[in-house]
């Protein structure tokens, strides 16, 4: 029993992180109908942000958490926001009116740039920072014996996460720019004909969810403290996939998705063979499609004529 409660513990911290990346590929799909498969490596790029500021911030002196991660958090994701609006300006707006396979093949020659940009620049080694939140709390403990183990920093991803996940629903459901958002799913040509500036919406889509991506990218920082130049080709490998599960286009599918997918690989690592938990993973991917086609929580796409 323990052991089972632990591994959904860890589940979940996993599949959060998997759920904020997912989000920036189910957002961009939603709007332009296409995949970002740099978004992973815009990932990758927020860790190492990450990396160098908390570095730096040690190096300079500051010896307070709270401040150090306040600090690394807003220039991570002002940094990562503003690679995210370059990925945009550069791969997609110039291809939008051509076929679909051109910005596919320019996101994925972007990817490649990204990871050997940070390749060259940072080096090939690992790197890593200390450990920046230490201690948890041991959960269902009684007359000495030791139940499931709940580190701080899973409980602040998780908390994050639902937090997060929370307001975003919020900012897409109750603002003008989340309304925006939806129309421009809906029929971008019509929002162009009213007047209001699609470009900037598709713009501002791409830097949001490279922020959130940025969240998931110091958070890991601080869950595993070690990172190298290809965490972002799994990590956005995963994302898409738990985008697709929940339903390509559907902010929750997106995160129920990743729960999902952290769920599978945290409790096939644990009781089976840990080398075929992403065999796992696509097998219960395909078997989902097979039997709705449009993911868990996805909607069947109408065509428009």
């Amino acid at each position: 029993m323990n052991q089972a409660v632990q591994q959904m513990i860890n589940g979940l911290t996993l599949g959060a992180v998997y759920g904020l990346i997912a989000i920036g590929y189910t957002m961009v799909y939603g709007i332009i109908g296409m995949i970002n498969f740099a978004h992973g490596d815009i990932y990758m790029v927020s860790a190492f942000i990450a990396v160098t500021c908390f570095t730096l911030l040690a190096g300079g002196g500051v010896t307070s958490v709270l401040a150090s991660m306040i600090v690394t958090l807003v220039v991570t994701i002002a940094l990562t926001s503003a690679f995210g609006w370059t990925v945009e300006r550069v791969g997609y707006r110039p291809l939008r009116g051509s076929s679909r396979l051109a910005p596919l093949i320019s996101s994925i020659g972007i990817s490649i740039f990204l990871q050997n940009m940070v390749q060259l620049t940072q080096g090939a080694r690992v790197k890593s920072i200390q450990p920046l939140i230490n201690g948890g709390v041991e959960l269902f403990s009684h007359e000495g014996m030791r139940g499931p183990y709940m580190s701080y920093t899973q409980v602040l991803i998780i908390a994050v996460t639902v937090v997060l996940m929370g307001a975003f629903t919020l900012f897409i459901n109750r603002t003008s720019f989340g309304r925006q958002q939806r129309a421009c799913e809906q029929d971008r040509r019509m929002m162009q004909f009213l007047g209001y500036d699609v470009d900037r919406i598709i713009s501002l889509t791409f830097m949001i969810g490279a922020a959130l991506a940025a969240v998931a990218g110091v958070l890991v920082t601080l869950y595993y403290g070690v990172i190298d130049f290809s965490i972002g080709f799994e990590a956005g490998i995963k994302a898409f996939t738990a985008a697709v599960l929940g339903g390509i286009g559907s902010l929750p599918g997106a995160m129920l998705g990743g729960i999902v997918i952290g769920m599978i690989e945290s409790f096939w690592s644990a009781y089976l063979s840990p080398e075929y938990k992403d065999v796992a993973t696509f097998v219960i991917l395909i078997i989902v499609l097979m039997f709705r086609p449009s993911g868990l929580l996805g909607r069947p796409e109408v065509e428009k004529v």
